[in-house]
């Protein structure tokens, strides 16, 4: 069983896939942390990393081949932008889901989580989302927005974490069938 949880910046991705892994006993790999860890690694901030990849495309390149290879694995949750881009290079059959959210419920939630304004937090979240829409144009021809590469797509601003994970689980249940041993 593979699940990718794709969506916008502030969308509740990181919260529910953490819930579905663990209702469904997976590992839960999150591209963001990858991001991070590749971020100190190089020394240098999320931002200036963020600037940087826009020139340098082998850094979403190690990225995503670090993704590629986890997805080829299965019997996970894959978050990220590419999530479900990355399990089609694989090859791996998964329950690809979107989650969305309108500009200022995702602004309000990172406020929330980050601090700082939500005015704030709505530019930089439309700064970013500019800057992967373009690099992930630019190396892949794929725009992770577009809802028809996903099996469910599911606006979060009005709905629990909780309940948008256990709508996810049962599809994923209803897909991915426990194989029997008779």
């Amino acid at each position: 069983m593979l699940i990718t949880i794709s969506g916008l910046p502030g969308s509740g991705k990181t919260t529910v896939a953490r819930l579905v892994a663990r209702e469904l006993a997976l590992e839960h790999v999150y591209a963001g942390n990858l991001f991070r860890e590749q971020a100190r690694a190089h020394g240098l901030s999320l931002e200036e990393y963020v600037r940087r990849a826009e020139t340098d495309p082998s850094i979403d390149r190690d990225l995503d081949h670090r993704m590629r290879d986890r997805a080829a694995g299965g019997e996970a949750v894959l978050e990220g932008r590419l999530a479900a881009f990355m399990a089609e290079q694989a090859g791996v059959q998964a329950l690809k889901v979107f989650l969305d959210a309108s500009e200022a419920v995702r602004a309000e939630r990172i406020s929330g989580r980050e601090g700082g304004a939500a005015a704030d937090r709505l530019r930089e979240i439309q700064a970013r989302e500019a800057s992967d829409r373009r690099r992930y144009q630019e190396i892949y021809g794929v725009d992770y927005h577009a809802h028809d590469r996903y099996d469910l797509v599911l606006d979060t601003a009005s709905r629990t974490p909780g309940d948008i994970a256990g709508t996810i689980v049962g599809e994923a249940r209803r897909r991915f069938p426990p194989v029997s041993r008779a």
